[in-house]
């Protein structure tokens, strides 16, 4: 795409680059199709002013995840405003993708050639409509309105287990693994021939009359005819080194399982008791612990940018809050699994004591407490006018999606050729609903479920789940029921569900801008009981307090009543309300579904799994159900 081309040929969000459209990943444009280049070709150097992120419990957390102390910084996308402009500088930056698959097939004539081949061209003259770019067939003799006819992605990759992505070789297929006897570059033309029985596509080989369709290598058995994975990592232009033993697969452009984000996210939230100075000295720390001491503070003030952020300050309270810090840092420690960044932001929603308000984070009780008409279903609430979340992008996985509890079952692809410095990140800022629930209530309900047959048959299936799944991969002895996450959690999550798919029926909210953050039960502290919906969006829709204002007595009451009388029916009863995960079953919800439950899997933080509304609602026995009475 170099020469007279203008540079840009689309746009997406930024939150796109952490969920949908990474590095790694295909991104679907009108006209065809590219893929995310590695980070290694992405480029700041034309972005002037450009800041990493600043936030120092997530650099940690992925430092560690990715046990590599090298990574020094949370990036974002480069962008600049302006890019319509065509000979703006802002139209020169953006994130470097390369055009994949590296097959064309034209829409009049059927032609299958590679790119470099040289049989199609590419234009992209017009700076204000980037959608507008597109290849073509420029040797084709069926011009449509004097213009060559569009070339579009030949539609089958291969990929493999280990996050390696590859063409098709159509060549050595339609010869049956060999060389045309023909001509050495032999034109091949791709024709669909339609039917409803999936795929029938024929490959065809115009000099020698060679002819082979693509339902040969789709399915089971056509999985054995395929060739060995090359190892090829598409997004890093190159190929792994040794032999790879990942398992190949066939997989259609645009295919969902192409690819999975690994991402890790946290609420930038101040350490529990801490004020406004010392939260901003951990957010900074990388630019403080190497202060050398209270003497050179008046000079430091006048040439480091990030003093500014302290000018409240004096300096002995500044010196104070640093060696504070200093004395409790901890290095990063070697932990296997997700890091855990739920702590530190359950002790603060749950502290007695509120802390200040800052611009990432402001939290306001109502000196009233908790409706009188909810006291039996809620022990807190908590209004966050303020929240600010750092998403970060650790690495991609294909065919299989990431598990949410162990990060190392599937193998995950890298983000560059060398060592990481830097990752992907963005950052959100919105509002939300904290609610904790009673203890002796739950206490009292998981154990009154414990030994139910319900709750034995969830138990199970999850113990299937894990046997299909991933017994295989899991070296050493396996633990069927390893990452449970216990019976809390499912009525936890489901309260969470039925309360986000009330505000989006009610208030103008949809489901796919709330999140969710379930603060369940954990061996080192059992009482956690706390679930926060909030706003995950980044535009101003995340930021109007539309969702705070529902915390309000009033509101919180009817939304609350609105939530748990709509989940004692759906209308998919009864064959909702009876299911259950019974052997052979391996899905991991009961009296759950799109009706009812599900919600998008940006809102999820478990995939839509575990969930159940017998043991929230009475809707079959009401003693399975954590409130058998409604207010």
């Amino acid at each position: 795409m170099a020469g007279r081309h203008f540079r840009r040929v689309g746009a997406v969000r930024p939150s796109h680059l952490m969920f949908t459209t990474g590095v790694g990943a295909i991104v679907d444009l009108p006209n065809f199709s590219v893929l995310v280049r590695g980070l290694d070709d992405w480029n700041h150097n034309a972005v002037p002013d450009w800041e990493p992120i600043a936030e120092p419990r997530l650099l940690a957390a992925v430092r560690t995840l990715l046990r590599d102390k090298s990574i020094k910084e949370l990036r974002p996308a480069p962008w600049m405003d302006g890019g319509d402009e065509p000979n703006s500088p802002a139209s020169k930056v953006g994130v470097p993708i390369t055009p994949f698959p590296g097959w064309l097939r034209c829409t009049a004539c059927d032609e299958l050639a590679p790119i470099e081949g040289g049989v199609f061209g590419f234009e992209n003259t017009k700076a204000r409509k980037p959608h507008e770019a597109r290849f073509f067939h420029s040797v084709c003799g069926r011009k449509k309105k004097g213009r060559p006819p569009m070339a579009v992605a030949a539609r089958f990759v291969l990929a493999c287990t280990y996050g390696h992505l590859d063409d098709f070789p159509y060549t050595p297929f339609v010869h049956q693994g060999g060389a045309c006897p023909e001509v050495s570059h032999p034109k091949l033309r791709m024709n669909d021939r339609g039917g409803n029985l999936g795929a029938n596509v024929e490959i065809r080989c115009v000099p020698c009359g060679a002819r082979r369709n693509m339902k040969e290598v789709l399915g089971p058995r056509g999985a054995q005819k395929l060739p060995r994975c090359r190892g090829r990592q598409a997004h890093l232009g190159d190929f792994e080194s040794g032999e790879c033993k990942g398992e190949l697969k066939l997989l259609v452009v645009g295919a969902s399982n192409q690819w999975f984000a690994q991402t890790l996210s946290a609420l930038a939230v101040p350490p529990t008791g801490a004020s406004e100075l010392q939260a901003k000295v951990v957010q900074h720390w990388d630019s403080l612990k190497d202060m050398p001491g209270i003497a050179m503070l008046p000079y430091l003030r006048t040439v480091a940018p990030v003093l500014r952020e302290f000018e409240r300050w004096t300096d002995a309270q500044l010196w104070t809050a640093v060696e504070r810090h200093r004395a409790g840092a901890k290095g990063d420690e070697d932990e296997s699994g997700y890091p855990d960044l739920h702590t530190p932001e359950w002790e603060i929603f749950s502290a007695a004591e509120l802390p200040e308000a800052s611009d990432d984070f402001t939290l306001r009780r109502d000196p009233d407490g908790v409706p009188a008409q909810l006291k039996e279903i809620y022990a807190d609430v908590i209004q966050a006018e303020r929240l600010r979340e750092v998403r970060a992008l650790v690495g991609f996985t294909r065919l299989d999606a990431p598990d949410p509890m162990d990060p190392d079952l599937v193998q995950r692809a890298p983000l560059s050729r060398g060592r990481l410095e830097w990752v992907p990140a963005s950052e959100v800022r919105g509002e939300g609903i904290f609610l904790r629930l009673p203890e002796d209530l739950l206490a009292d309900w998981e154990a009154r479920v414990a030994d139910t047959e319900a709750m034995q048959t969830h138990r199970e299936a999850y113990g299937r789940f894990r046997r299909s799944r991933y017994s295989g991969r899991i070296r050493g002895g396996f633990e069927p029921m390893r990452h449970w996450p216990g019976e809390r959690f499912i009525a936890l999550h489901t309260l969470s569900h039925l309360l986000i798919r009330t505000i989006a029926l009610e208030c103008g909210y949809s489901s796919a801008s709330l999140s969710e953050r379930i603060y369940s039960g954990t061996e080192q502290d059992p009482h956690r009981a706390g679930i926060l919906i909030y706003t995950a969006v980044p535009d101003a829709e995340g930021t109007l307090g539309g969702l705070v204002s529902l915390a309000e007595p009033d509101a919180l009451v009817r939304l609350t009543r609105r939530a748990l009388n709509d989940a004692l029916h759906c209308s998919s009863d009864p064959l909702c309300a009876e299911r259950l995960p019974h052997d052979p079953a391996e899905f991991l919800h009961g009296a759950a579904c799109h009706v009812c439950l599900f919600v998008s899997e940006t809102t999820c933080e478990r995939g839509n799994r575990f969930l159940d509304r017998r043991f929230v609602v009475p809707i079959d026995e009401p003693e399975l159900a954590l409130f058998p009475e409604l207010p």
